[in-house]
């Protein structure tokens, strides 16, 4: 697992910060939010320190509801979409390739929250991104 980075509560996660981590894996970054801020003008985003994990994450949300979490690592990012069981269908019907949607459907958790996290590290993460924020926004 890479190392968390953007631990310091004082140091607000400016664009130059948040790139002067993601190194060659800023392109990925770029091609995310360019998707985000054409197809998904409404989208809101907030960094935020967060205690619990001594480090700042953003929300990425539509009005009230949360469309994925996004943390960063040295040298990558990841986001992470929370479901529960009603979108199971869903999510099978999804252009998600398998390896995201096994963890999932074979967590049983009867009501609760189950995550679908994607680590950024090739192109094609940004088009399996693309279909988790259609999942969700669905």
């Amino acid at each position: 697992m890479e190392a968390p980075v953007l631990t310091d509560r004082n140091q607000y996660p400016s664009d130059e910060l948040v790139f002067s981590h993601l190194g060659k894996r800023r392109a990925l970054w770029e091609a995310l939010f360019a998707f985000i801020d054409a197809e998904h003008p409404d989208f809101e985003k907030r960094w935020r320190f967060y205690d619990d994990g001594k480090r700042w994450l953003m929300n990425v949300s539509r009005k009230k509801k949360t469309v994925f979490w996004l943390s960063l690592a040295a040298g990558t990012f990841r986001i992470t979409g929370y479901f529960t069981d009603k979108a199971r269908d869903a999510i099978l019907a999804s252009a998600l390739p398998e390896e995201f949607k096994e963890p999932f459907l074979s967590k049983a958790g009867a009501g609760k929250l189950r995550g679908i996290t994607i680590t950024f590290k090739k192109k094609r993460d940004v088009e399996d991104a693309k279909a988790l924020i259609a999942l969700k926004t669905s």
